[in-house]
């Protein structure tokens, strides 16, 4: 068996690859028979784009609120509603597909409905497989998982485009609506581990907050993210634009399918040697690499004379595109602990399908405004000027971080009786160090303080005493007692070995003393000859 395919020996792993194979399928099949059925409800180049802009505007939307849920609700449970809501939707679709009652606005806004399932579904997907693979087989994992994409990215539109020349657009959505239906029973077969935490879950909104915040203060996602947006913002042209180059190229369902399948294949292929070439050639320089090339294949495209050189064109950019996406796909996986894992992954689908939808619907206006080449080279030219603007981001590599669950830190047992969701509490850690190694202190300090707040903590301070050369008092602010207790839930075994490097500083004849504090209600105080709360 290829290496790619190995994750597929896991049981659960090969059900839930086959659920999301099928929902992706049908994904496709409804995105191909709705930007066809476009072409002939409206002459708009604008309106044929925005059926791309509107399957991938809710992910950008919605993306952080299902994220958040993915991560505080049972993720069996979210999984299967997702799917059923995609299954309602194509059910829909196909009764007034039949009822010949569908025109271009509400062919667009069912098409948005569609998204937001894709928008529900995605997150969930992503923080349940790391959840199911060991470490060691991730790579592979998430290969098969842009494979599962890009197979379907093949047999969707063929399938689609096979129907839409048999029998209409309202026989591929009836397609579709079935194997939604047959994705959801099979999701519904996974009983997923539950998970152990003596604390009450997290809160909808706080959830969002830290998920957040837990980006923004992460150099490595933050990079990855300007990365994903500004490359599928580029890429987004020459899907968005297809069925205007196959009409353009004298073609007609037929050339459109084979356009969006050529692109496929190429995945296809790629997706199975990605993780091995990533043991050999760094992150940074595949995705570099395969903006580059994709730039060059969208000038080829805008300029081919014929339908089969158009089509070897998109074969080389499916392999750069899921070599490319996938790589930073693994990038933003390994830099999330898996208590933020889906929230993060939504920020990631946000910045993809933001630059997606952005992309779609800016490619589309130059279309409209000028012509289909112009719209392909201007993207081409975007594509190289934004490479170069982001070439000191990095993407990471041989020495990710171990973000694996630490073990149970101790809980702090309080002396005083209080309700668990009081707060702030503000949390003060005294260290002694050498003055003369205080600049390295305060290297390690500022690393400190994006680990403090990636956990979830309001606010970290580090202040100096002036009347004692090398103390130093370290404080930070969590939301409430619970939340204080949740963030020690969420340490990682690279939090553990930062924290080795924090105590290597410290030369006091003790461990640096750590000291808890509750903010007090004054609003519940008194004030003598006053009868009004203060």
């Amino acid at each position: 068996m290829p290496p790619t395919l190995q994750a597929l020996r896991i049981p659960v792993f090969r059900m839930l690859w086959l659920a999301w194979l099928a929902a992706n399928v049908t994904m496709w099949m409804n995105d191909v028979a709705a930007a066809w059925l476009m072409t002939q409800l409206t002459d708009s180049a604008v309106m044929v784009a925005m059926v791309s802009a509107a399957s991938t505007l809710p992910v950008f939307l919605l993306g952080l609120p299902s994220g958040a849920l993915a991560d505080i609700v049972d993720r069996r449970r979210w999984f299967a509603a997702t799917q059923l809501w995609v299954a309602c939707v194509a059910v829909l679709l196909a009764i007034l597909s039949l009822a010949d009652a569908l025109d271009a606005q509400l062919l667009l806004a069912l098409t948005f409905a569609n998204g937001i399932g894709l928008a529900m579904r995605w997150p969930v997907f992503a923080a349940i497989v790391p959840e199911i693979v060991p470490r060691d087989r991730l790579s592979p994992a998430l290969a098969l998982q842009a494979l599962a994409m890009n197979i379907s990215r093949v047999v969707g539109p063929v399938f689609a485009g096979a129907l839409l020349a048999a029998a209409g657009s309202a026989a591929v959505f009836v397609l579709n609506a079935l194997l939604s239906l047959v994705a959801f029973v099979q999701v519904l077969r996974w009983r997923s581990p539950p998970r152990i935490s003596a604390l009450p879950g997290e809160r909808f909104v706080g959830a969002m907050r830290v998920g957040l915040q837990h980006v923004r203060q992460s150099p490595r996602m933050k990079a990855v993210l300007v990365r994903v947006f500004l490359f599928f913002l580029q890429s987004t042209a020459l899907t968005a634009l297809l069925p205007l180059v196959a009409r353009q190229l004298g073609g007609g369902a037929g050339a459109f399918t084979l356009l969006v399948s050529s692109m496929g294949v190429g995945a296809v292929a790629a997706a199975l040697t990605v993780p091995q070439l990533r043991e050999r050639v760094s992150r940074d320089t595949i995705a570099s690499v395969g903006t580059v090339i994709v730039a060059g294949v969208t000038v080829v495209v805008a300029w081919a004379p014929a339908l089969w050189v158009a089509s070897l064109a998109l074969v080389v950019a499916g392999v750069a595109w899921i070599s490319t996406a996938n790589t930073m796909t693994m990038s933003a996986q390994m830099a999330l602990p898996n208590w933020v894992r889906a929230r993060g992954m939504s920020v990631y689908q946000m910045a993809l399908m933001g630059g997606s939808a952005a992309g779609a619907a800016l490619w589309g206006q130059v279309a409209g405004r000028f012509d289909i080449r112009t719209a392909l080279m201007t993207a081409a030219a975007a594509g190289l000027i934004g490479l170069l603007a982001t070439r000191r981001l990095r993407l990471g590599g041989a020495h990710d971080e171990d973000l694996s669950p630490a073990p149970a830190q101790p809980v702090p047992v309080p002396a005083i009786d209080f309700e668990p969701e009081q707060g702030p509490v503000m949390v003060t850690v005294e260290y002694l160090v050498d003055p003369a190694r205080a600049e390295d202190f305060h290297a390690v300090m500022q690393l400190t303080r994006l680990a403090r707040l990636r956990q979830g903590a309001l606010s970290w301070g580090l202040f100096r005493d002036t009347a004692q050369p090398g103390r130093y008092i370290e404080y930070f602010l969590d939301e409430t007692w619970t939340e204080h207790l949740r963030r020690m839930e969420r340490f990682t075994a690279a939090d553990i070995g930062l924290r080795e490097r924090r105590l290597a500083f410290h030369v006091g004849p003790a461990q640096p003393r750590v000291a808890r504090y509750l903010a007090e209600d004054l609003g519940r105080v008194k004030l003598a000859g006053d009868e009004t709360r203060s």
